[in-house]
């Protein structure tokens, strides 16, 4: 084999079994950085708005005015505004039922963990992509590195002397498809983690406030002071 071969030359002279897989890897590869980026920017969104939620409820304001406020659109309606909106909205409808308190508080808890369990549904969306691309890359890049393996062997059999010219394109294609498994693999598998430590945040700081939310709510069902609600 005369002068140098490029990457791509590799690539375009593998096996069919080893162009395969590094397709299927790459193709896998672009999935998993296409969720990294819309899960970032969605629990960075999502972690913002609940701050500035928290803020804005714990400020002293009426409950009744920031819901107004929510509902002409001046306030987020997702994530933590979206378990106070339905949370709100289910107690006022109490209220005009005159039901048991005990009873109106336990419709107003199920109507916040309802809301809180779709919020997170959306959150952990793609997650399970990313841990599935993460844990099989690898061994899906083993099948190109078997292919490769195998077209080394084949070309040692089918010359008198053994070269590493005419080796070298089997094993060039077996650690090519390796390197592209690591290469998706490896992203998936650090951005999983991340991302799950993440949601597991969010998720207590939802299930905080519904608990402080529903201890307004029962106090106002009550009687109690309540902040206007």
């Amino acid at each position: 084999m005369n002068g140098t071969i490029s990457f791509a030359q590799l690539v375009l002279q593998a096996s069919l079994l080893a162009q395969l897989v590094m397709a299927a890897l790459m193709l896998a590869s672009l999935a998993s950085w296409a969720v990294i980026l819309a899960k970032r920017g969605l629990l960075a969104r999502t972690q913002k708005n609940a701050v500035a939620f928290e803020n804005r409820f714990w400020s002293g304001g009426s409950l009744s005015d920031l819901y107004e406020a929510q509902r002409r659109g001046h306030e987020p309606d997702d994530g933590l505004a979206q378990i106070f909106r339905v949370g709100f909205e289910e107690y006022t409808r109490q209220q005009g039922t005159k039901a048991n308190p005990d009873d109106a508080l336990a419709a107003v808890q199920r109507q916040m963990r309802v809301a809180m369990s779709r919020e997170m549904e959306k959150l952990e969306g793609g997650l399970p992509l990313l841990a599935t691309i993460g844990s099989i890359s690898p061994y899906v890049g083993l099948f190109g590195t078997v292919g490769g393996i195998i077209n080394a062997f084949v070309a040692i059999g089918n010359v008198k002397q053994a070269t590493l010219a005419s080796v070298a394109p089997g094993i060039a294609e077996a650690l090519i498809a390796t390197a592209i498994g690591l290469f998706a693999a490896i992203p998936a598998v650090i951005a999983y983690n991340f991302f799950v430590a993440r949601v597991d945040r969010i998720e207590n700081r939802f299930a905080t406030f519904a608990e402080e939310m529903t201890g307004i709510i029962d106090r106002g069902l009550r009687g109690g002071a309540t902040r206007g609600v």
